[in-house]
């Protein structure tokens, strides 16, 4: 080969090496910026009311499985992954939990101040007894629980503490501590920071919120069937799929639904006559009741006081739904009516499966003007203000899945 071409050839190879060492640097670059924008770590500090370090502290993104823990210097830090929005929750035995939203924190010197725990309940009407725990911890556990209370429990059942008004048939319960929940059939343990619970069984409405996060305890294939039959058909399904415009693709019928007076329930004038008989025979051994007034509690008892219509069948979700800066909400006057045919699925060959046996699942979402804002993950904010009525508030924590939680896993 002339002295020349080889001259050649010898630059053109230093060329290509160049070119690769670049490449790698600059693919390098990528990877590690891809790096910094999936992670995303806070930091800060953590003192009691009088500004004294506190340690053990534990923090966690509310419904996920990131959690972490404060040092002897009440510093903390956390790797929030690519979590854009929630909330991060800061919890310690004897100290009321505190949780602030992700997006309001700075990326670093956070100061949190927990401020010690104290009994609210100083009005001595209605105190927390071991009584009205023995008499309530079934209703609650059945309420709170749910019905499989073989395989859910909750480790540290004792901790709670039970109040009930009797004259106004309201029925309060606290937890001082974390729950530690064990959930066999879904293979978590849940730590849940039980914040409030009420059952008014004068309207028989029950309400309940808290902030929770998971560990597994099981990757078996009965634990994924399980968690998919929970997530099927859910209120985290339902919001996901209206968060990618996908509800009908995923089964779900909305309909727009609006509520009417029922003519045959008593008018306030009757009601208000029933009321003052009953005072008036208030404590009798015998009573002739009239006919009007027996008519009239018959009509209370069996008849509901709005009749439910649907006006719109089908709708899509830009009907009930709205787009303010980037940011999704649930945006409706009236009722939403979700109608779901639930499939079952089970593990078949190291596949998730599909079965021929499903039921048909109803709820009603009553927003009542109110926005909620719809996040990617199925959650929305301040769920507790959404009232509901049929399948979905029967999903109690026994039916409780991570906020990351993905079909399969």
């Amino acid at each position: 080969m002339p002295p020349i071409l080889k001259m050649l050839l010898k630059h053109l190879m230093q060329i290509k090496k160049l070119k690769l060492t670049m490449r790698f640097y600059f693919s390098s670059i990528i990877i590690f910026v891809f790096q910094i924008c999936i992670s995303q770590i806070i930091t800060g500090k953590i003192t009691n009311e009088n500004g004294n370090p506190l340690e053990n502290v534990r923090i966690y993104i509310d419904g996920s499985q990131y959690s972490s823990n404060s040092n002897e210097k009440g510093s903390f830090s956390i790797n929030l992954q690519n979590q854009k929005y929630g909330n991060l929750v800061f919890q310690k035995e004897n100290y009321d939990v505190y949780s602030i939203d992700i997006a309001k924190l700075a990326t670093e010197n956070n100061n949190i101040e927990l401020k010690k725990y104290k009994d609210i309940e100083e009005i001595v009407l209605t105190p927390y007894t071991e009584e009205a725990y023995k008499n309530f911890i079934g209703y609650f556990l059945n309420e709170f629980i749910g019905m499989d209370l073989e395989n859910v429990k909750i480790k540290n059942q004792k901790t709670l503490k039970f109040s009930y008004d009797k004259a106004n048939k309201l029925l309060k319960v606290k937890a001082p501590k974390t729950l530690i929940i064990t959930n066999h059939n879904l293979g978590y343990e849940i730590y849940y920071d039980l914040i409030s619970f009420e059952s008014n069984f004068n309207s028989k409405m029950v309400l309940y919120s808290g902030t929770s996060y998971f560990k597994e305890t099981s990757k078996k294939n009965i634990a994924k069937e399980n968690r998919a039959n929970a997530y099927y058909g859910s209120m985290m399904h339902f919001f996901r799929s209206v968060y990618t415009k996908t509800t009908e693709q995923e089964g779900y019928i909305v309909n727009h639904v609006i509520k009417t007076p029922n003519k045959n329930y008593p008018t306030n004038e009757e009601l208000t006559k029933l009321g003052n008989f009953q005072k008036e025979v208030s404590g009798a051994k015998l009573i002739s009741i009239p006919t009007e007034i027996a008519n009239i509690s018959y009509r209370k008892n069996n008849e509901k006081p709005y009749i439910l219509s649907v006006l719109k069948a089908k709708i899509p979700e830009n009907n009930y739904t709205k787009w303010i800066e980037g940011l999704l909400y649930l945006d409706f006057e009236d009722i939403l009516h979700v109608n779901f045919k639930k499939y079952y699925f089970e593990f078949k060959k190291g596949e998730l499966k599909k079965t021929e046996s499903f039921t048909n699942t109803t709820t009603f979402l009553y927003p009542e003007n109110k926005q909620f804002q719809i996040y990617a993950d199925g959650n929305i904010s301040d769920p507790t203000a959404l009232i509901l009525q049929g399948y979905f508030p029967t999903q109690k924590i026994e039916n409780l899945l991570p906020l990351d939680y993905q079909v399969g896993d």
